[in-house]
């Protein structure tokens, strides 16, 4: 992608002053703001010209409670070709938090349609700028992979990806294909993914890194399209459901930004690739399924395939004895029922791991909140043929809980395991935020993971 933030200016950089609400302004500033009612609430944007006409300065609004440095977020769509520099920003604005803030703005997908792109950069000679790339390069590729149509981000395209952010890392790669998954212990992987075609044949992409430190596990939810196999999504729930391999992207976003910080751990990244199609070789509700686990699941819910590849892939991860395993999924509708698109559910049964992501997702401005394994709705994965179904009895109703209820009975029983149910869309479009593909979550755990282990 353009970089759109620089140490230094081609020649000079026009400033954005912050201004907190209802701050005094003075001269033709004051006069207008008055007639635009600019009186510094959060985001607004006053554009201030100078004698010549030509434009002198920018005044952004930060409100009156706690500065946001995410508000650079919404500038490089709105701001007139140039260089910009931040000047009298909050004394609590990270300056680096910033600079990746405003890079994240100027993303634009364009792949299939010339787009216009923010021809704006932010000269931010304070931020860390070998970070801002890290972070924002990684997140844009997890949009792109999400943005981009099923039809052209299939398991094997995935695959190559994973290859490629390997090969640039020195990592290694192992890939488990087709019938192959039945003789490497990956049945429940196989059972989704054996209902589409062998050009889009279900795999699972092992990744390791790092020769010593604490062993981190990633997990991340590939399903290509999910059309809910038999029990089939209706049109308007079938639509964006390119995105639902958006916790596979999400987990390869994440294992990239540790492999390019080089923080001092072993990585094992585990992602189950699939496509849940509608064919004679589709699993079916009422089928049971094996898990590497040794459980056995009745399928209740056709649609509810994520947390059968899961399975495996957490199974998997255990087998390595991780200090810490992190898995990601577009997993549950009801989510988005409890917390809406933007803030990203996440749970975990350890409290002091709980309280290092929530502080990191306060510190980075990026979204999650802990939900509750609650065990009194464990017996609703209860199944007469099978150990467990996959899908949560009725009377539960928290469908995101029973589904991290499900997830937990595979997750591994060495270190901690957080499960983050992420949406990984935006679903309006403001400035900064175009609809389509987001970054969720992945910025807090990387903020998390540098807390424990930076050198």
């Amino acid at each position: 992608m353009t970089e759109v933030v620089t140490a230094q200016a081609a020649g000079s950089a026009v400033p954005i002053r912050c201004v907190k609400e209802d701050e005094l302004l003075e001269g033709a500033a004051a006069r207008l703001a008055a007639a635009a009612d600019f009186k510094g609430q959060s985001g607004r944007l006053l554009l201030v010209p100078g004698p010549d006409g030509a434009l002198d300065h920018v005044l952004l609004g930060v409100g009156s409670g706690e500065a946001q440095p995410g508000l650079a977020r919404g500038l490089p769509t709105r701001l007139p070709p140039g260089d910009y520099r931040l000047e009298n920003a909050p004394a609590d604005w990270d300056p680096t938090l910033a600079a990746i803030s405003f890079a994240q703005g100027a993303y634009v997908f364009d792949r299939f349609k010339p787009a216009p792109h923010a021809q704006v950069r932010l000269v931010a000679p304070e931020a860390d700028l070998a970070e801002v790339r890290r972070v924002v390069h990684a997140a844009a590729m997890a949009r792109d992979m999400v943005n981009t149509p099923a039809n052209l981000m299939g398991p094997r395209q995935m695959e190559a990806i994973a290859r490629e952010v390997a090969e640039n890392s020195g990592a290694n790669v192992s890939v488990v294909t087709g019938d192959a998954l039945l003789q490497a212990g990956y049945p429940a992987v196989h059972a989704v993914g054996r209902g589409a075609t062998a050009e889009r044949a279900p795999r699972m992409v092992e990744m390791s890194w790092g020769a010593g430190g604490p062993l981190i596990a990633i997990v991340g939810k590939g399903v290509a399209f999910d059309s809910g196999g038999y029990n089939i999504k209706p049109g308007a729930g079938m639509r964006h459901m390119k995105k639902d391999m958006g916790g596979a992207a999400h987990a390869l976003a994440l294992a990239r930004m540790i492999m390019e910080a080089d923080l001092p751990v072993r990585l094992v990244l585990l992602l189950p690739l699939v496509e849940n199609m509608i064919s004679a070789e589709a699993f079916r509700p009422g089928d049971v399924l094996d898990t590497r686990a040794g459980l056995t699941v009745e399928v209740g819910n056709t649609d509810a395939e994520g947390r059968l590849i899961l399975a495996d892939a957490l199974t998997r991860a255990g087998e390595h004895a991780p200090d810490l395993t992190v898995d990601l999924a577009t997993l549950t509708g009801a989510a988005r029922v409890a917390l809406g698109p933007q803030v990203i559910p996440f749970y975990t049964p350890d409290d002091g791991l709980a309280a290092e992501i929530a502080a990191a997702s306060r510190a980075v401005h990026d979204p999650l909140w802990r939900m509750p394994l609650w065990p009194g709705y464990a017996e609703a994965l209860d199944s007469e043929v099978a150990h467990l179904s996959n899908d949560g009895a009725d009377w539960a109703q928290a469908g995101s809980v029973t589904a991290a209820l499900f997830l937990q009975r595979f997750a591994p029983t060495t270190g901690s395991w957080v499960h983050l149910d992420i949406f990984a869309w935006n679903t309006r479009s403001r400035p900064g935020w175009p609809v389509g593909a987001e970054a969720q979550a992945v910025r807090a755990l990387y903020a998390m993971l540098k807390g424990r282990y930076a050198r």
